[in-house]
């Protein structure tokens, strides 16, 4: 049956659908030894042999997911063009074929998802920016409550003060904060706290959706339970809620009167 090669592709677990995109567009996937570069090309897997990157396409590809513990500086990326340390350098005995979801920054640490799965893998692309994410922060400085709420109220993030990990007291003169927001809105918080002089000094994401990094080592993966995975897939049905600004005290006041007069 013929179907769109971009989809044969992320469902053979070379790439995700998008990124399979960029594979055809940059003349890296043949079909029976012949170059293509149009998106809506179609081919048949079962008749047709497909290459993708190097990579010959197989039909029966074992879905597999993991989450990893990326240390900082390393490239959230299979492979490096300027050759700095990738996934692969850290992904010791991980299973053949797996790929990145969506991307960390190279000097933050954190849950890295990985798949075989490229369907549920472009799915969740699609969905990343609603699908919450959880990060500890490091910042110059320390926030005010005032000035807390408002970074939350202008990036819609949720935040609280940690403890710092190398301070008895907690009072350590540039502090740590959890944040929940947005995949989305990850880049307006930092611009946000960079203007108000607290510029982000460290970034470890501790959690996406309803997968959480817990006390998995620096360097290490892990596979996902099957009730993970179902809750990846409720998260991309749209059961999981769009993450919502916290409300100010003015708003709550206001909310209060109104339900009074009820």
């Amino acid at each position: 049956m013929l179907e769109r090669l971009q989809k044969i592709i992320a469902r053979a677990g070379i790439a995700s659908r998008r990124h399979a995109e960029e594979l055809i567009r940059s003349g890296q996937v043949r079909v029976n030894g012949q170059v293509v570069t149009e998106l809506g090309t179609k081919a048949d897997p079962e008749r047709d042999r497909i290459e993708a990157a190097g990579q010959v396409v197989r039909t029966a590809v074992e879905k597999v997911w993991i989450v990893l513990h990326k240390p900082a500086e390393v490239v959230a990326t299979m492979a490096d063009p300027e050759g700095r340390r990738t996934l692969r350098h850290v992904l010791r005995g991980a299973p053949a074929g797996v790929f990145p979801v969506g991307r960390l920054e190279y000097a933050a640490s954190g849950l890295v998802l990985l798949t075989t799965d490229g369907e549920l893998a472009n799915e969740l692309l699609q969905a990343s920016g609603k699908l919450q994410q959880t990060y500890w922060i490091k910042v110059k400085g320390r926030l005010s409550e005032e000035g807390l709420r408002q970074i939350g109220r202008e990036s819609g993030a949720r935040l609280r003060m940690l403890r710092s990990p190398k301070s008895t007291r907690g009072r350590a003169a540039n502090a740590w904060y959890e944040v929940t927001l947005a995949d989305a809105r990850r880049d307006v918080l930092r611009k946000k706290l960079a203007r108000t002089g607290h510029l982000v000094e460290k970034m470890k994401r501790v959690k996406i959706g309803n997968l959480s990094l817990d006390d998995l080592p620096e360097g290490r993966w892990r596979a996902l339970e099957e009730k993970e995975v179902a809750g990846l897939r409720g998260a991309v049905a749209g059961k999981t809620k769009e993450l919502k600004p916290p409300m100010n005290a003015d708003k709550r006041r206001s909310r209060g009167r109104e339900k009074k007069k009820i």
